[in-house]
């Protein structure tokens, strides 16, 4: 007997599993809150330099009166980061020269009442530390997979998320009372640190209590909070115009959570391959009450479950990232989900960040791009469990990509069609996010599922920071932020197709599971259906061999594992 068959016997998927998701979902809804709030409290409002003898006018000075002390740029518009100044201070002598702002800068205040750019004054040559603070959160985020993913495995998903929890609060606050620039930046990259934690704790929590059956199911629901946080998001920033009040206000959903915490159950599915029976056993019979199931099943034995206990024993002793490269399949798995990965994040991000530019205020293209994701997830979970975690997980990126190339090539002049194909690579971009946690945690086993989702966060995160980076060089060639993101997204979705499919298996428990499938066949198989796809031809017939040959189902693998 394996944990699968003992879940189903205490409900399978029913109102415990439904709690569980619930108190999840509401929990996770502080993490997109957090991760693109960057394009609200660091946003860059129209400026210009500050003129003594102008101090009367403000920011509103009217042009002709701006344009006698202020040099115009190469495109006609006045210049924001330089002003005239003569030696004897007169601004209409002959000998004035164009020189950086000597006395600081005056913002626009309509649409923003401040920003850590009007806090610190980062435009013209500090514009580099504004596009570095989302560097310095993306970080903390990688870190955080390292961290809390090697712990998690290591003392458990509940423990751990307390621990993001009370990290992450007290981090977003300080933030918010940040004094310095500094301050700011360490705090920020902290809550990040805090964030990845649950983020990665979360989702293997909700995977692991559910059945084969309502995996994906769960993926797309836990998935469908970033999107509802995202439209939040955008409602917040619209309606709170000062960065320390925004920051307080995204950071308050980590006092409920706190709350919600204590009715999270932990892992039965962890508990029992770590060998801890009696606390697997409590959570498994308040599920089986819930249920409904308590009194029909007797696989809640202690001797039942001490067995499946000892069958996992073996391959859970100090597991850590090095056993991620211990084994050949493992190798594989490891390689090619860091490079996935790697494009997920750093394509999704390079378009989340992008939300200027397109005719349509930031506010209005933020939600609009979280608006998208809600039917783009529909459209995933049916698309899912009918042509497979790899082929969705490949062909997202893939026209993600496709879509980015498409959009360099339109004029400026058409804004309404270059948001429109945006908004359509940023759904397919959403798609790609959402298969990657599912299919990540259907590869890794239970003994190192928390290392392997800690481990593709950090590339993923890496990606992620390098994002923002990645827009500056608009200032070298504007074209070259978007052919990088267009062909790391496609390379990226290349990739995933030497990996072996995972619908309707059973979660693998241990290394050995994870080593029953063949290598050669599964690579092979993945290089040619991606072969044959590229060249049309007849691609569905092929695709039905492949997977036939590559597919694992809980039977195959139970008779697999008695042969061995």
């Amino acid at each position: 007997m394996n944990f699968e068959e003992v879940l189903q016997e205490v409900g399978g998927f029913s109102r415990f599993q439904f709690l569980v998701l619930h108190l999840i979902s509401f929990s996770r809804l502080v993490i997109p809150l957090h991760f693109l709030l960057h394009n609200f409290i660091s946003a860059v409002p129209p400026h210009r330099c500050a003129l003594p003898h102008l101090e009367n006018y403000g920011a509103q000075a009217d042009e002709e009166t701006l344009e006698l002390s202020i040099p115009r740029n190469p495109s006609g518009a006045l210049s924001s980061c330089t002003a005239f100044f003569a030696p004897y201070g007169n601004v209409s002598n002959s000998s004035a020269v164009a020189l950086p702002c000597q006395n600081g800068w005056v913002y626009e205040r309509s649409k923003f009442l401040s920003t850590t750019v009007t806090e610190w004054d980062l435009v013209c040559d500090n514009m580099k530390f504004n596009q570095s603070l989302a560097t310095f959160f993306f970080v903390g985020v990688t870190l955080g997979g390292v961290l809390f993913g090697n712990l998690s495995d290591k003392f458990g998903r509940k423990p751990m998320l307390l621990v993001s929890f009370v990290l992450g609060g007290i981090m977003g606050t300080l933030a918010a009372f940040s004094v310095s620039y500094t301050m700011f930046a360490v705090t920020r990259t902290l809550c990040g640190v805090a964030l990845t934690g649950i983020t990665i704790t979360t989702i293997s929590l909700s995977i692991e209590w559910a059945d084969i059956k309502h995996r994906t199911f769960t993926g797309i629901i836990v998935s469908l909070v970033w999107s509802v946080g995202n439209m939040l998001l955008a409602l917040l920033a619209y309606f709170i115009r000062d960065w320390r009040h925004l920051m307080l206000v995204v950071t308050s959903p980590f006092l409920p959570a706190l709350i919600i915490w204590w009715w999270i159950p932990e892992s039965a599915r962890w508990l029992l391959v770590n060998g801890k029976v009696e606390a697997a056993q409590k959570f498994l019979s308040q599920c089986a009450k819930m249920n409904g199931k308590f009194n029909q099943t007797t696989v809640l034995e202690t001797e039942t479950l001490k067995k499946i206990a000892a069958a996992g024993a073996s391959s859970t002793s100090h597991c850590t990232y090095l056993d991620l490269v211990k084994t050949t399949k493992l190798r594989k798995i490891t390689a090619c989900c860091g490079i996935f990965w790697f494009a997920v994040a750093f394509t999704y991000y390079g378009i989340s960040f992008k939300i200027t530019g397109f005719g349509l205020n930031m506010y209005l293209t933020h939600f609009t791009y979280a608006a998208i994701e809600v039917p783009a997830k529909v459209l995933t979970y049916f698309t899912l469990d009918r042509v497979g975690r790899r082929n969705v997980q490949a062909w997202s990126l893939i026209i993600t990509g496709i879509f980015i190339g498409i959009n360099t090539v339109i004029p400026t002049d058409y804004g309404l069609v270059r948001t429109l194909v945006a908004v359509t690579g940023k759904g397919f971009s959403e798609s790609a996010f959402t298969t990657a946690f599912l299919y990540t945690t259907e590869l890794f086993p239970t003994v190192l599922r928390q290392c392997g989702l800690g481990y593709t966060s950090f590339v993923g995160r890496i990606g992620s920071s390098l994002a923002p980076l990645i827009m500056l060089l608009e200032d070298v060639w504007e074209f070259t932020p978007p052919l990088i993101f267009a062909t790391v997204a496609i390379l990226g979705g290349c990739v995933v197709f030497l990996l072996s499919e995972t619908l309707n298996t059973r979660l693998p428990e241990s290394i050995q599971d994870v080593e029953e499938e063949r290598f050669v066949w599964a690579c092979v198989s993945g290089c040619l259906e991606m072969f044959a796809t590229w060249f049309v031809w007849p691609h569905l017939t092929f695709q039905f061999f492949c997977s036939s040959r590559n597919k694992r189902t809980p039977e195959n693998q139970l008779e697999n594992i008695e042969m061995n």
